[in-house]
C-alpha cells in the first residue's frame, strides 16, 4: 500500500513538466485571439475606436448583433456558406473515395494513369486565367454556387491519404468478397468505405473547413450579394468599409469594428462545433497506418 502511495506521490518528470508549460502556453496563445475577438464583438463602437481590443467588453453592446440580425443578408449568406460546404463535402468526399479507390486497387491499365493525373497538380497548376475560363465560357457556371465548389472538388492530397487508407484493407476480406461473385463497386461500397470511416471522416471535416472557409473563388465568380457565401462577405466588410451598406441600419452609424468582429464570430462558430463531432474519427484517422495490425 505504501509503495502505491509512493508511486503515485513520486515527482514529475522534467520532460513531463516542460511538455505540460508548452502545451499550456500553445494553448493560451490559440484562445486568446479568439476571446479577444468575442469580447470586442460585444463591446460598443466608441470604446474600440478608442482602445481597440480589451479582454473584457465594457460597455456591453449589442448593436452589431442586433444588425446582423436585422435583415436577410447574413441569413442569406448563411445559406449559400452551408450549401457550398455541404453539397461540396459531399460530392468531393465522393470523388475522393472513388478516385482514391481504383488508384488503391492497382487495376491494370488504368490505375497508374489516374494516379500520375492525380499527382501532376500537385506540382503545376494551369493559373487563374485558364481557371476563370473554364468555368465562365466553358462550363458557364458564372455566378453560380457550383463555381465554388467544382475547382475544389478533388484535392491531390487527400487522394493520396485515402490511398494510403484503402491500401491497408485486409485483402483476404476483398478476395472472399469477390470469390463470392461481388462486382468491385459493390466491395467498394459495402467492405471498402465502411471499414474506412476514420478516414473519410477527417477527410471530411478537411473538406467542410475548405469549402466553409472559401472566399477567393467566390470573389471571382459571384456577383450577386444575395449569393455571398460568408466569408465573402466578411472579406468585403474588413477590405472596404463601405461595404457595411450590405447591412440594414435603423438610421444609426454603422459600428464598423464591432461589426467586423461580430462577424467573424457567426462565421467561425458552427465550423468550431463541427470540430468534436468528428474529433474521435479524427484521432483515428491521422493515426490509421502508424501502427501495423
Amino acid at each position: 500500500m505504501s509503495t502505491a502511495i509512493r508511486r503515485r506521490r513520486a515527482p514529475l518528470e522534467p520532460f513531463t513538466v516542460v511538455s505540460i508549460v508548452g502545451v499550456s502556453l500553445f494553448m493560451l496563445a490559440s484562445i486568446a485571439p479568439l476571446w479577444l475577438i468575442l469580447s470586442g464583438s460585444f463591446t460598443a463602437e466608441s470604446k474600440l475606436s478608442e482602445t481597440g481590443y480589451s479582454l473584457f467588453p465594457h460597455p456591453f453592446s449589442l448593436e452589431a448583433y442586433r444588425t446582423i440580425l436585422a435583415g436577410p443578408t447574413v441569413v442569406d449568406a448563411y445559406i449559400a456558406s452551408g450549401f457550398i460546404t455541404i453539397v461540396g463535402t459531399a460530392l468531393a468526399l465522393a470523388c475522393t473515395s472513388g478516385l482514391a479507390w481504383v488508384i488503391a486497387r492497382r487495376l491494370p491499365l488504368i490505375s497508374r494513369p489516374l494516379a500520375v493525373m492525380t499527382y501532376l497538380p500537385m506540382l503545376f497548376t494551369g493559373g487563374l486565367v485558364p481557371l476563370y475560363l473554364l468555368v465562365t465560357q466553358y462550363l458557364h457556371l458564372g455566378n453560380s454556387w457550383f463555381a465554388v465548389i467544382l475547382p475544389l472538388l478533388i484535392a491531390p492530397f487527400l487522394v493520396f491519404i485515402e490511398v494510403g487508407a484503402f491500401r491497408q484493407l485486409p485483402e483476404s476480406i476483398l478476395e472472399s468478397a469477390r470469390i463470392d461473385g461481388a462486382s468491385e463497386l459493390r466491395i467498394f461500397w459495402r467492405i471498402g468505405l465502411p471499414l474506412s470511416k476514420p478516414i473519410l471522416a477527417v477527410v471530411g471535416l478537411f473538406y467542410a473547413v475548405t469549402f466553409w472557409n472559401e472566399w477567393f473563388t467566390a470573389l471571382l465568380f459571384i456577383s450577386d450579394i444575395d449569393k455571398f457565401p460568408l466569408p465573402l462577405l466578411l472579406q468585403n466588410l474588413i477590405a472596404n468599409v463601405s461595404a457595411s451598406t450590405m447591412l440594414p441600419t435603423s438610421g444609426q452609424a454603422v459600428p464598423v469594428y464591432q461589426l467586423r468582429l461580430a462577424l467573424t464570430v457567426v462565421t467561425i462558430g458552427p465550423i468550431l462545433l463541427a470540430y468534436p463531432f468528428a474529433q474521435r474519427y479524427f484521432v483515428k484517422g491521422i493515426t490509421l497506418g502508424a501502427t501495423k495490425g
